[in-house]
């Protein structure tokens, strides 16, 4: 199983939103990035579990925790002209982007700040978020580092 982190912005899809679905499943859609495309069909696998991350907000940071439900698949709303992430160079036939279904697991604790993370920079050198320049809205997450943040919220 690996670990990962997934950043969305809580005003457009938050965990409480991922926990009023459906089963509690969603398709992690709208990711328009040539490199974390390859995760999701490369490295990404179903049954690996993914933290939730809000970003660009007051206080950003991890809120939760989520099975990725799916391997990869086209994401659809490339296709779909109405949709935000519709990419018109991209064809049913040749799909450019990917999505995962990911599963709402829980709640942590008590959230994991951003700041907080930075305070522990020490014990969490190497995990993706805190490098310099980083951006990927979906990362990797050595073990050591998922099971020091999970205490950090008191899981």
């Amino acid at each position: 199983m690996a670990y990962w982190l997934m950043k969305s912005e809580p005003d457009c899809f938050s965990i409480d939103d991922l926990a009023a679905r459906p089963k509690k499943t969603e398709g992690w859609d709208g990711v328009r990035n040539y490199q974390v495309r390859n995760m999701f069909r490369d490295t990404m696998k179903k049954g690996d579990k993914a933290f939730f991350y809000h970003s660009s907000c007051a206080e950003p940071g991890v809120v939760g925790i989520m099975t990725i439900a799916s391997n990869a698949y086209p994401d659809p709303t490339q296709f779909d002209p109405a949709s935000d992430h519709y990419d018109p160079k991209s064809k049913p036939q040749e799909p450019r982007w990917l999505q995962v279904d990911v599963k709402f697991e829980r709640k942590l604790k008590s959230p994991v700040t951003l700041a907080t993370l930075r305070q522990h920079e020490p014990q969490l050198k190497g995990l993706t978020l805190l490098m310099p320049g980083t951006r990927l809205s979906v990362t990797p997450v050595r073990p050591e580092h998922w099971d020091y943040i999970l205490k950090l919220a008191g899981d």
